[in-house]
């Protein structure tokens, strides 16, 4: 299994700003917007983007939740290991809110998909937003697009995106590994 490095922690950083810049453009004050990290890899990319828009653009008041979609996959039931679910900690309402969800890796759509079934639970927001780090761009098994990327990423089959976070890894860095060789 061999990996190359496709963004450096300083490249993450500039990302991230990047990001937080363009949320900030589309939401300015964050009053009627909620952010919402996807379990378990999204919340560190939610948890960092918020940390940015709070400390260096003065965003006062913005609600952060994190969204377990463990049993909303289609691939629940699919499969012989057992799959563990995650906390959901959403303490704020989403009706009538822009929600704008938060994951790290944009692949098939799939967990996407589950993440909007979830949300359902917790009222019907006015508009949902998608941002991802990572999109695996030609992967796409449903119609969904990001509203923000960090990074698009054209990966085959056997190549997979590793997105690394200090909180959690050690490190900040996203590899390509190919699990063939």
């Amino acid at each position: 299994m061999s990996q190359k490095v496709l963004l450096s922690s300083k490249e993450i950083n500039i990302i991230l700003h990047r990001l937080a810049c363009q949320l900030l453009e589309n939401h300015l004050d964050f009053k009627n917007t909620v952010l919402i990290g996807i379990q378990p890899r999204g919340i560190f990319l939610a948890q960092r983007l918020t940390d940015i828009l709070k400390s260096e653009y003065g965003v006062k008041d913005i609600n952060l939740g994190f969204l377990d979609i463990t049993f909303y996959r289609d691939d629940f039931r699919r499969g012989n290991k057992t799959l563990e679910a995650n906390k959901t900690n959403i303490n704020f309402l989403i009706e009538d809110k822009k929600v704008v969800l938060i994951d790290d890796v944009l692949y098939t759509g799939r967990s996407i998909r589950a993440a909007l079934t979830a949300l359902q639970s917790f009222g019907r927001p006015i508009e949902i937003e998608l941002l991802t780090l990572i999109d695996r761009r030609f992967s796409r098994h449903l119609p969904i697009q990001p509203n923000y990327r960090g990074r698009q990423v054209d990966a085959i089959n056997n190549e997979k995106v590793k997105v690394m976070w200090q909180e959690n890894d050690g490190e900040d860095a996203v590899y390509l590994v190919n699990t063939t060789s």
